[in-house]
């Protein structure tokens, strides 16, 4: 190959460049190239013979040889040729895209090359050395990389490995603590145990002294009951008696007399049907201020409104108009006035306070108990309220005094309940002592203790214009009293689960209750059982309340809801508002409005 440089001024120091190369056709080297002759064998094959066996013994013996040949070569392999140092710079740069280095390199190279002065000798090839420096280099990168990311790996372990330490420690001495406690609880059950075995003697005996005074102090009643009924005769009989002045004068002698045997407590002549029995079971002696229970003949004076309702409303479609930020804790209780659109709330935070709704304005507000409120109740007449609180007591208070007036104390454990009866000298409360009690609000003091539930009495409520007492407690019972004697007169059984509220509707002839898995139940009073069953669960049902028309329910319920079931077609239908648990419902006079309110401390309305 042949090459012509030609530059403008020879003489001038520049860099040189290539401008035109010629190659000719024809080759101008001497070399001689020698021509290869045929083998012996091959040339004895192709002479002619024809013998078929010693051709293949002739091409059996060559592929040996050609074998040998590869196999002794195979142990000689080809030695290296390492990479030309202008190739290796070359490479390197366009590897690393540096086109003006490369540019650079190649005019100085080749214009050293052409002047002569580049020793090919001293800078032909790239050393092992280097390319093996630069392979450990890559490898050193490459696990530099990894020790870095298992050193991050390594110190999110070690932290994780103490925040477990430090878990189990603490979990460590949390169980030690409860072991210690629960050691301790344990001798504190077993002392309790035989302080308790030490006294069961004497609980029988007085039992048995209780059981026997009871029943004196019943057929004491019977006698009276019979004396009183004889005296109502006579009485009727006097009326009657338009014949001559010598029956009248017999007929008041023989009531004086009977009044004199009343007095004396001496037994009557006359045995007449007996009346249902008022027993006192809190104290023999008669207290001269205690009130007198009414006549258990007396008529409800709203009846005829309430059957108007009946007749007139349907059942509710309720949408939210009015919410009401009452307490800044749960709200246990609702209470509506007796007459005016009034509502008592009672909290957790020991106050009770007054609405006026649906506007919502703070009327009064009260602060008495040492402990949260868990309900309360007008008095009839409107101007009183009663609470019942944790710290075991009841408190009536006094709107116009502004203040406490009363407080009855005899529960041993937190008050759930209450209810006036409607002559509003009496206020019965429950308690989780699993007792119910009968106060009388004039001579201040307990006068039956009602023992019957093995649980919790979680609500109480009177039948309006009677002396009919209904009770429902955690033994998933409901019960009747006569609060006049403080007997249990019927028990409801048919709830699977504790029983939370109770309530009846407003002609007295059915009972709904709820329980703690959401079961609401009806139940006809007259035939003591039950007459419906609604599955409002399955989270708890806190409390029941019938619309005045009595054609609906609202119930309270533990998933934040309120739920509406029809009686007629028994759909359920849930009102969603509040932002924690609803604890109790209630409707205004003329159930136009429903009124809820829970543990958001909240009162929301409904119209």
């Amino acid at each position: 190959m042949e090459t012509k440089h030609e530059t403008a001024d020879e003489s001038v120091d520049g860099p040189y460049y290539l401008e035109k190369v010629y190659i000719p056709l024809d080759s101008e080297d001497d070399y001689q190239y020698e021509e290869i002759l045929a083998d012996d064998d091959m040339i004895s094959m192709t002479e002619g013979d024809e013998d078929l066996e010693a051709a293949v013994k002739a091409v059996r013996d060559r592929s040996d040889d050609l074998i040998i040949q590869r196999v002794s070569s195979a142990k000689h392999p080809v030695s290296h040729i390492p990479e030309a140092v202008d190739d290796f710079f070359r490479n390197f740069l366009v590897k690393m895209g540096m086109p003006r280095t490369l540019d650079c390199f190649q005019t100085e190279w080749y214009e050293m090359q052409q002047k002569g002065l580049l020793k090919i000798g001293q800078v032909d090839f790239v050393p092992d050395a280097y390319s093996h420096n630069q392979l450990l280099d890559n490898e050193l990168r490459n696990v530099q990389k990894e020790r870095d990311s298992y050193k991050q790996a390594a110190l999110k372990a070690a932290e994780t490995l103490v925040k477990l330490n430090k878990e189990r420690d603490f979990h460590r001495l949390q169980h030690k603590r409860v072991v210690q406690e629960k050691n301790r609880l344990i001798e504190d059950i077993k002392r309790l145990k035989k302080h308790y075995a030490s006294y069961e003697p004497a609980l029988r005996q007085l039992t048995d002294k209780y059981q026997v005074s009871l029943k004196q102090k019943m057929l004491v009643s019977l006698e009276r009951d019979r004396v009183l009924g004889h005296v109502h005769n006579l009485e009727a009989t006097l009326r009657n008696a338009h014949s001559s002045p010598a029956l009248r004068c017999v007929a008041k002698q023989g009531n004086d007399k009977t009044q004199q045997n009343v007095e004396k407590g001496t037994k009557p002549q006359n045995t007449g049907s007996p009346c249902n029995p008022t027993t006192d079971l809190s104290s023999n002696t008669k207290h001269p201020k205690d009130s007198e229970f009414p006549a258990s003949s007396r008529v409800n004076p709203y009846l005829h409104q309430i059957k108007a309702l009946m007749q007139g409303n349907k059942s509710p479609c309720c949408s939210l108009t009015t919410c009401v930020k009452a307490h800044s804790m749960p709200i246990s209780c609702l209470a509506l006035h007796p007459r005016k659109m009034i509502v008592a709330t009672s909290s957790d935070d020991h106050r009770w306070r007054l609405w006026g709704l649906p506007a919502g304005e703070m009327i009064m507000t009260g602060e008495g108990h040492s402990d949260w409120l868990s309900s309360c109740c007008f008095h009839p007449n409107g101007g009183g309220l009663a609470t019942t609180s944790g710290d075991t007591t009841v408190k009536i208070w006094d709107f116009a005094q502004g203040r406490c007036v009363l407080t009855l104390e005899g529960h041993t454990h937190a008050t759930w309940g209450c209810s006036f009866h409607s002559c509003g000298d009496f206020v019965a409360s429950c308690s989780m002592d699993n007792t119910t009690k009968v106060w009388d609000l004039n001579s201040e003091r307990c006068r039956y203790t009602l023992r019957g539930h093995v649980d919790s009495v979680n609500s109480v409520a009177f039948l309006p214009f009677s002396n009919t007492l209904l009770t429902c407690s955690a033994d998933k019972t409901l019960s009747l009293w006569d609060a006049r004697t403080g007997l249990c007169a019927q028990t409801l059984y048919g709830h699977q689960h504790s029983c939370n509220h109770a309530v009846f509707n407003s002609l007295g002839d059915t009972i709904a209750s709820c329980d703690s898995y959401g079961v609401v139940k009806l139940w006809d009073v007259r035939k003591v059982s039950a007459m419906l069953s609604v599955d409002t669960g399955p989270h708890p049902s806190n409390q029941v309340t019938f619309s005045p028309c009595g054609r609906s329910l609202a119930v309270a319920s533990n998933d934040s809801t309120v739920k509406l079931v029809d009686l007629a077609s028994s759909q359920v239908t849930s009102l969603t508002g509040h932002e924690d648990a609803v604890q109790c419902v209630i409707f205004d006079h003329k159930g136009n409005i429903l009124m809820s309110a829970g543990s958001d401390g909240s009162i929301l309305v409904w119209s």
